[in-house]
């Protein structure tokens, strides 16, 4: 039999207090079609570019290199490097040449036109780049809105009866049952309108708005500029 000062105490963790749920991860819109065109047009500077520094007699490799080191930062400026990321706690908006940190109680609204922006409480305008309008889909996906309207309003037994059975609908009636319908773009502005909506009044979403120039794209492409005028000047 152990006496009391031989039991040992039981172990205590030691260290900070993990998790108790899921980290929550920002939303991230993106635009393929910018990446598509942007990883076309470096494929396309790096075959010219190499091409000519391999191959070129003269000044010719020199004024290829300048180019390229010119281009190369521009096009992934203006194709790749454009994201805006949603949070519980703001929106970080990556253009081609600043970062702009938007707490959400620093929004005053969300705007879609011919570009889609966002305006702050002190009347600053940012576009964001990552999620340009197309007004062809947009008026694309109106005309299917229209005409899923239309048919729902004609033939709601029939149209209720195909849904049922999964079939007839495609682009009609139930994909505009839920906004599904609307362009890319405007879906992703809805999205952001309905997170800023929930977020803009809590207390870790307050703070003030901080913009910073891209200065590792900016550096590398006046760089390159220099030395392309230098080239050009020297004849």
């Amino acid at each position: 039999m152990t006496s009391p000062e031989d039991q040992s105490p039981e172990p205590r963790p030691s260290g900070p207090p993990e998790p108790s749920g899921p980290e929550i991860r920002d939303r991230v819109y993106r635009s393929s079609a910018g990446i598509a065109g942007g990883v076309l047009l470096l494929a396309l500077v790096g075959w010219l570019g190499i091409d000519a520094i391999v191959a070129g007699e003269g000044r010719t490799p020199w004024l290829a290199l300048a180019t390229m080191i010119l281009l190369v930062p521009l096009i992934v400026a203006l194709t790749l490097r454009p994201a805006v990321y949603a949070g519980q706690e703001r929106l970080r908006v990556r253009n081609p040449f600043r970062v702009i940190v938007l707490p959400w109680g620093q929004i005053a609204t969300l705007r879609s036109g011919y570009s889609n922006e966002v305006l702050t409480v002190a009347g600053a305008k940012f576009q964001l780049w990552s999620i340009p309008v197309s007004l062809r889909a947009r008026k694309r996906a109106n005309r299917r809105e229209s005409r899923a309207a239309a048919g729902q309003d004609g033939r709601g037994g029939r149209a209720a009866g195909l849904g049922a059975f999964g079939g007839g609908l495609g682009r009609g009636g139930a994909a505009s049952a839920d906004g599904s319908a609307r362009a890319a773009a405007d879906r992703a502005m809805a999205d952001l309108r309905e997170l800023w909506e929930v977020r803009e009044k809590e207390e870790s979403a307050q703070g003030e708005v901080s913009v910073r120039w891209a200065w590792e794209i900016l550096g590398p492409a006046a760089a390159g500029a220099v030395v392309l005028a230098i080239l050009l000047a020297a004849g």
